[in-house]
């Protein structure tokens, strides 16, 4: 009791605080506050004595494990919360040389690879392709406070599989015990074999410097890159990439590491019964439902977005009913975890009864601050 006496504590401490320097960090814009927190983070990610505090205020900040520990997707996880792919991602650049050179010169190209796991746990990095984007210019990152919303047009920057891989496997030792990386199909590329080939070769370039995750993700909604592949989301499109990669891991790492596979909102009934039946027939372990949902920028209505947060909510909501339904008729072996604006005890426990396992988040930090999930754990336990 005292333990958790000890967490409330420290979680309404930072609620607290976050409370009062919310209104400095909402003076500015979205963006700029967001590239303020990667500049804090690629500096802090390098501060040993920092590190050693984050830990030391996650271990008392979140319930204790014995009542929080839950085994989702064939990965053993403290808390059932994890932060979502899309905030520790890297930089964009225009090639892999430019990227490489980045790595070789010893910048921080992934900022928050080491201070997010060691504030919140469980975090899934990423997404990354097979080559680097540059990503979208001008304002990417919006909030609408009052509706605890986000939305992004962010474009899938990142440095790059190989590039990403290369900068870990620089810091292996110093790697956080759990994390998961989130790989997504090239945007543009039609060709299923290219495709496939793509995807494969950027998760070999983890696994082969040495760098393996407690699971992969594998992306199939990508709504802010102006080229969503919905259709990667057919049942048989789904089925055959899905098993080409379960295939190459159970080869290649003699099936240690777990597939995840990220999905829309929005789909009708019969593609998320289809999807989840691909699943469970090509040994994916877990679904996230799901990626933001594609909507006018508030700067440029001809220019999607990705909404997070509140709104994405109910429409995530009904993915995670209809994945769990289909589940419970066929005993799909597929754990589902939630994602769509997981903020607070009640939409928490929204996603629960409907039927997920487990749930991420990102738009909480936004509202919540960094300990948000340490935050909505304790305040669902918490009378």
């Amino acid at each position: 009791m005292r333990r958790q006496a000890l967490a409330a504590s420290i979680t309404a401490a930072n609620a607290a605080l976050y409370q009062l320097t919310r209104p400095m960090i909402y003076a500015g814009s979205a963006q700029a506050a967001h590239e303020n927190v990667l500049r804090v983070l690629k500096r802090v990610d390098g501060n040993a004595w920092l590190q050693r505090s984050f830990r030391a205020l996650q271990a008392v900040s979140f319930p204790p494990e014995a009542t929080s520990r839950v085994s989702v997707g064939g990965v053993d996880l403290p808390h059932p919360l994890i932060l979502a792919a899309g905030f520790v991602k890297g930089r964009g650049f225009n090639s892999e040389a430019e990227a490489l050179a980045a790595v070789r010169a010893g910048e921080n190209i992934i900022p928050g690879w080491r201070t997010m796991p060691a504030l919140v746990g469980a975090v899934e990095f990423g997404s990354f392709t097979r080559h680097p984007r540059i990503g979208n210019a001008g304002t990417v990152i919006w909030r609408h406070t009052e509706r605890r919303t986000t939305q992004n047009r962010v474009g899938l920057k990142n440095p790059g599989a190989v590039a990403a891989a290369s900068f870990l496997y620089q810091h292996l030792p110093d790697l956080p015990s759990l994390f998961g990386v989130n790989i997504a199909p090239t945007p543009a590329v039609d060709d299923p074999a290219q495709i496939k080939t793509d995807v494969i070769d950027s998760i070999r370039a983890f696994i082969a410097r040495g760098v393996r995750p407690a699971w992969f993700t594998l992306n199939l909604s990508c709504p802010n890159t102006e080229d969503d592949p919905g259709g990667h989301q057919t049942t048989d499109h789904a089925r055959d990439l899905c098993g080409t990669v379960v295939d190459f891991l159970r080869e290649y790492v003699a099936g240690s590491i777990p597939l995840w596979v990220k999905v829309s909102p929005c789909l009708s009934a019969a593609q998320y019964h289809g999807l989840m039946a691909a699943f469970a027939e090509t040994g994916v372990q877990a679904v996230i439902a799901t990626n933001t949902l594609g909507a006018p920028s508030p700067d440029d209505p001809t220019i999607n977005a990705g909404i997070g947060g509140a709104d994405l909510h109910a429409h995530a909501l009904q993915a995670v009913r209809y994945l769990h339904e289909t589940r419970t008729a066929h005993r799909h072996p597929v754990d589902i975890i939630a994602c769509g604006g997981v903020q607070d005890p009640i939409s928490y426990h929204a996603f629960k009864s409907a039927g997920a396992d487990a749930a991420q988040y990102w738009s909480a930090l936004v509202f919540k601050g960094p300990l948000a999930a340490a935050r909505i754990l304790q305040e669902d336990i918490t009378p």
